[in-house]
Order: structure tokens, then C-alpha cells, then sequence
């Protein structure tokens, strides 16, 4: 437990950010000019923190490997982020935000930390503002909210479907100027292949140029990973396809603690799959959920018909439809948090109402909306005797003006109008509360060598609550590491700039050309996405949203045993000295399959079902999740020691002095 330090402040829980940042040493402008950090990945976190830095005066170079900064997956995100500014007079607050976002989480997250991001989220939405992001406004000019899973307050702000692309506009505007300013150096499509350390502090990177194939060395006096998270270590995922650990596990295999891998979100409102020929699954936001209604047959019989094409939903009469969130959580209903509402649909399906072709799929309904929209607009333009076309056909502008992109992307998908026809969803992997450990000060457990946003575990606790990844990648980067890192750079005024011919450096440089070499040394039988398809499947099955020990051990293994077939037979085409796709994705998966058995290990140690990580032995008898307080109210974090099984878990004991621990409950 003593090699785990937390370094949270001590003192009153509103007052430990404040006394913290009144603490904490300073590095004046004139030194920040001599001062180098480097920023891996430039997404809502990593573009905010890049900026932010150098806006302070630091040498910053980022690194990306998409073609562009404004590229980072950040942009995919649709539904809003949160802040507790209150707008609505619903009796949101500070502390409500703080209470709502650790008991989503299942009570498995850090309360200092979670405090002083609900403390600074209202700072964000006025930074943002500043920087021309056109979040939606009601009729009197004011900033609008809507309502997210797990809260009983409106406290999202939104562009429309687009909040992630928006925000990412604003942080990328923010980086432009420094790149403009000659402050942040910025390298696009390279990709960050090793961490170097020098004296044990994070000292630089090995990195490859995605273009040219050039190996280069890029030296720091910091080092700050941004570079999201690790759902495609299960294949079928909401992430892009170029997403992936290896900037973190890299990290990790440098002495970084991997905390908490076995906590990863399904989110309940995405498309479904359709085939074994996809690659990727979409996201519909969960903003869908403040106006759609969730339901399935009520009788076997109909969902047979449905699946069979011999009824369509819109001919089933309401009192044959079971709209089982409403039912079972009514205090909630349709607005329960994600891993709630995924396991409610997983049972729906399993016991045989889905209504796919698979049955694997739910109903999100819009008809009513529609209708009480429509209404509503149908009086305040004047029109007392409206038939019912012309009701549906204002209610429909007014949804289109709410969620009309994603209303678009659904069709375009599945070829079926969400206006007429209730959309189909099922859950899938979306966001990894899991990540590298960090202190209070976002610091991993190599000195100097920092993580922020979604690359650490720090926020979420078991389960993350809608629009709250936005909120912390953007806390973390503009209001929260800008302060911390100066801390541990006060201390590096008079280093003076690090060297990158050094023994460390070589010794780095050398150890990525032979894993390079390594990868091309395959016997060539089957290609990378065969094996990264393989651990996907012993992912979803064994590791998904149910997992039990039985099939825990049998993951281990199987994992195991494919990483061997892997490093034996992966054919990698092509040349290391040029452009080459598949090199990049080899040396991505060959990481997940590292990263794939300790997640499975993680999970098997956890005897207890919390959040998104649900054991089927650990449940009540309604069949939510069943937490063991006593023995597991901690984080785990995993220090690397070669083989995944070799791995050790160390224990950060969670401590919670401001609010009580008990069953999660949102009926």
C-alpha cells in the first residue's frame, strides 16, 4: 500500500483544490521559456492541455497520429458536457455534480478528485464560450440544458449532436495560435513508441514518423499522455478504428501502474451489429434518451413476428409494449446511468423479446415526443384545432432542431426513417474508466511523466456518467495539469534542455527497432486483423458485460495462448523504412493482447459486481450489481513485471469522508 501515494491535500473537501494550488510552487515566466514538455495525443484533453501550456510560456511538441489534430476521436463525441452552473434553478450544485458522479461510478472513485472537477466545470463552459463554441440557447439567449442517465437535474451543455467536434474546434483554435506563435511544435501522423526515462523521471519518447517510417527521439523535461482510452481491445467498439493503448502501455511497461483495467463502459443507445463484416459499431447519444422511449414486445409471440418481418412495431398497440426501464426504475425511467440501462436491455434480449433479426436489438421511440412536441408548438403558434398530421409534422421540425444530425446518421446507416419507424439499439463498448494511475496532481507513478482525460482512471469510478468524459478531459487539460505540472517543474529551471544522445535514449530506440523487427520476423500465416477479430470475440464473450470466473480463467488462457500465435505467425506486409498501415495496427494489437489478459485478471481478482464490471456470482436477487464494500473498496493498480500472470496489484484504499456509502438505486 506505501508505494501508492495519492498526495491528496488534507483539509475541508471544497477547500483542498484552493489550498492545494496556494501550495504548490510556481515557475516564473522567464524560466518557462527553457522548459520543454511534450503532449501525447491532442484530443479535448491533450489539445487543451498543449494549448494551455504553451499559452503559459512552455515549449511544447505534440504528437498525433491522425493528419490532423482536429481528427482526435474527441470529435466523435455527440450528446454534451456537463458543468454545475445551475441555468435551470433545479437545485443543481457543486456538490450534487460530485454526489452524482461517485455514486454513478458505484462509490469505486477518488472524492478529491471528483470534487474538484465539479468545482472547476463551470470554468469550462465559459472557457469555451470565450472561444466561440455554439453551445444551443433557449429562447431568452441563455446557455440550454438537457437531462443525462443517472441525475435528477438538467445539467448538460450541447451543439446540437456535435458537442465533441465542437469543443474540439475550440481547443484546436486554442493550439493553432500557439502553433502560430511558434510554441507548441506540432507532429502529426507520428505515433509515440517507447517512453524514455533517464534518473527515473519521464525524459522523452521514441517516436515513429507514420509517413516515412523514420524512427526519431523527441526529449522533454515532461512527458503528458493523452491519448485516450482502450475499448478496441475488444475490436467491435464506438471508437475509431486507429484508437488504441499503446502510448499508455508503453508507459506502463516503463513503470507506470495500470489501474483498474477491468472497468469498461457498454453504452446502452448504439446501432447494432449487423454482420461479421464490420469493423466498428456507431454511437447514438445517450441525449436520445431525454425524449426517446426504451421498450420492447411485451409478448414473446410479437417479438417473434418483428424478427420475422410479419409485424411492424408501429402496429403494436401500447398496451402490448413493455417499456421495462419506466417499469423497473420509475424514479429514473429511461434517464438510468448506462451500465443500468445496458444490462436491462442484455436481459430484455436474453430472455427472447429482442427485435432484430440477431435479438439483439431494443426500441428508442420517439412517437411521443413527437406528438407532445408537436403540440406544444402547434399552441404557442396559434393553432388551438390542429389535426394530428400537422401535430406530428411541428413536432418532428422540433425534434429535427434538437437531434436532427443523429436523426440523419441513423438512416444513413440503416436505411430506415427514426421519424416514422422507432429506432433499433443494443449496447456496445464505448469508454474505459480503467487507465494509467495518477496522484492528485495527475502524476503516474514515474515521476515527471503525467496522464489526463480518458488515458487515466482518476474520475469515474465503475461507471462514467454521460457527458462527463468531456468535462474531465477538458478539466484536466485547461484548469487542473497547467497547475500540477508546474509543480514538478520547478525543480527543472536550471536542468537546462535534455540531451537526446544519451545512453537511455539509445537503449530506446534500439529496444522499438527490434520489436519492429520482431513483428516483421512473423511466419506470415495470418494477418493482424485476424488476431485482433480472435481477441475481440474472447473480449465480448468472456470479458463483456457479464463476466464470471469460470470464463475469467479461460480468457487468461485463451489470451495467452493467442499473444504466442501471434508473435509466431503475424504477417506484416511491407517495408518498417516507409508508410505502412499494417505495421501500425501490429504493433497496436500485439499491446492489446498484453493489455487483454490483464484485464481479464483484473476482473477475475474483483469478487464483486460494481458498475460496468458485473460478476455474475455477485448480484441481488432483482439481478443489479452486488458490491463487497468490505474487501474491495479500493483501486487496483498493476505494476508490470513481463508476462501479464507476473503482474503484482497494489491496493489504493478509497476513503470516504463526505458521503455514505450504500446500495446504488434509481427506482
Amino acid at each position: 500500500m506505501g508505494i501508492l501515494d495519492s498526495k491528496i491535500p488534507s483539509g475541508p473537501l471544497a477547500d483542498k483544490w484552493t489550498n492545494h494550488k496556494n501550495a504548490i510552487d510556481l515557475v516564473n515566466p522567464a524560466n518557462k521559456r527553457n522548459i520543454d514538455v511534450i503532449v501525447v495525443g491532442t484530443g479535448l484533453a491533450g489539445g487543451s492541455a498543449a494549448a494551455t501550456l504553451a499559452e503559459l510560456g512552455y515549449n511544447v511538441k505534440t504528437f498525433c497520429y491522425q493528419d490532423s489534430p482536429r481528427r482526435a476521436h474527441s470529435i466523435a463525441a455527440q450528446g454534451g458536457i456537463n458543468a454545475a452552473k445551475n441555468y435551470q434553478g433545479d437545485g443543481d450544485s457543486n456538490y450534487r455534480l460530485f454526489y452524482d458522479t461517485v455514486k454513478g461510478g458505484d462509490y469505486r472513485s477518488r472524492e478529491a478528485n471528483v470534487y474538484r472537477l465539479a468545482e472547476v466545470s463551470a470554468n469550462i463552459i465559459d472557457q469555451c464560450v470565450a472561444q466561440g463554441v455554439p453551445f444551443a440557447r433557449d429562447y431568452g439567449g441563455l446557455l440550454d440544458n438537457r437531462s443525462f442517465g443517472g441525475v435528477l437535474v438538467s445539467r448538460t451543455f450541447y451543439a446540437k449532436g456535435q458537442t465533441g467536434q465542437q469543443l474540439l474546434l475550440g481547443a484546436y483554435s486554442a493550439m493553432n495560435r500557439q502553433i502560430n506563435r511558434g510554441k507548441i511544435q506540432s507532429f502529426n501522423r507520428h505515433e509515440m513508441m517507447d517512453l524514455v526515462k533517464i534518473d527515473g523521471k519521464a525524459r522523452g519518447i521514441i517516436a515513429r514518423n507514420l509517413v516515412t517510417g523514420e524512427i526519431e527521439r523527441h526529449s522533454a523535461h515532461a512527458v503528458v499522455l493523452a491519448s485516450g482510452g482502450y475499448g478496441n481491445v475488444f475490436f467491435l467498439s464506438t471508437n475509431a478504428m486507429g484508437s488504441n493503448v499503446m502510448a499508455a502501455w508503453r508507459a506502463h511497461r516503463r513503470g507506470a501502474f495500470f489501474a483498474n483495467p477491468c472497468y469498461t463502459q457498454i453504452h446502452p443507445t448504439c446501432i447494432p451489429v449487423s454482420g461479421d463484416h464490420q469493423s466498428k459499431l456507431t454511437l447514438m447519444s445517450e441525449s436520445l434518451r431525454n425524449d426517446g422511449r426504451i421498450w420492447v414486445p411485451k409478448h414473446k409471440k410479437d417479438a417473434e413476428a418483428i424478427r420475422n418481418g410479419k409485424l411492424k412495431p408501429i402496429e403494436l398497440k401500447e398496451e402490448d409494449r413493455d417499456y421495462y426501464l419506466e417499469r423497473r426504475y420509475p424514479a429514473f425511467g429511461n434517464l438510468v446511468p448506462r451500465d443500468v440501462a445496458s444490462r436491462a436491455a442484455k436481459e430484455r434480449c436474453d430472455a427472447g423479446f429482442g427485435v432484430n433479426k440477431t435479438g439483439e436489438a431494443v426500441y428508442l421511440d420517439f412517437a411521443a415526443a413527437i406528438m407532445r412536441y408537436g403540440k406544444e408548438k402547434a399552441l404557442t403558434s396559434g393553432l388551438k384545432d390542429a389535426d394530428d398530421n400537422t401535430i406530428r409534422q411541428l413536432g418532428e421540425e422540433v425534434v429535427e432542431a434538437k437531434y436532427g444530425n443523429l436523426f440523419q446518421m441513423y438512416e444513413k446507416i440503416v436505411d430506415e426513417n427514426p421519424y416514422k419507424t422507432p429506432m433499433k439499439i443494443y449496447p456496445a463498448v464505448h469508454y474505459t474508466m480503467g487507465g494509467l494511475w495518477v496522484d492528485y496532481n495527475l502524476q503516474t507513478t514515474i515521476e515527471g511523466c503525467y496522464a489526463a482525460g480518458e488515458a487515466n482512471f482518476s474520475d469515474h469510478g465503475a461507471n462514467r456518467l454521460g457527458a462527463s468524459a468531456l468535462m474531465q478531459g477538458l478539466a484536466d487539460g485547461y484548469f487542473v495539469l497547467p497547475y500540477t505540472i508546474g509543480d514538478y517543474l520547478s525543480k527543472d529551471i536550471r536542468t537546462g534542455k535534455i540531451p537526446t544522445d544519451t545512453a537511455e535514449f539509445e537503449a530506446a530506440e534500439k529496444e522499438v527497432r527490434d520489436r519492429i523487427a520482431k513483428l516483421k520476423a512473423g511466419k506470415g500465416t495470418h494477418s493482424v486483423d485476424y488476431y485482433h477479430k480472435k481477441l475481440g470475440k474472447i473480449m465480448w464473450n468472456k470479458c463483456g458485460m457479464s463476466r464470471n470466473a469460470k470464463e475469467l480463467q479461460e480468457a487468461i488462457d485463451e489470451i495467452s495462448a493467442l499473444r504466442a500465435d501471434f508473435w509466431e505467425n503475424v504477417r506484416v506486409p511491407g517495408s518498417p523504412e516507409t508508410k505502412n498501415q499494417e505495421l501500425e495496427k501490429a504493433g497496436r494489437v500485439a499491446d492489446f493482447l498484453e493489455l487483454g489478459e490483464l484485464f481479464a485478471k483484473d476482473a477475475l481478482t474483483r469478487n464483486e459486481s460494481c458498475g460496468g464490471h458485473f460478476r455474475e456470482e455477485y448480484q441481488t436477487p432483482e439481478g443489479e450489481a452486488l458490491r463487497d464494500d468490505e474487501n474491495f473498496k479500493f483501486v487496483s493498480a498493476w505494476e508490470y513485471k513481463g508476462e501479464p500472470k507476473e503482474a503484482i496489484l497494489h491496493k489504493e484504499d478509497l476513503i470516504y469522508e463526505n458521503i455514505e456509502l450504500k446500495t446504488r438505486s434509481y427506482k
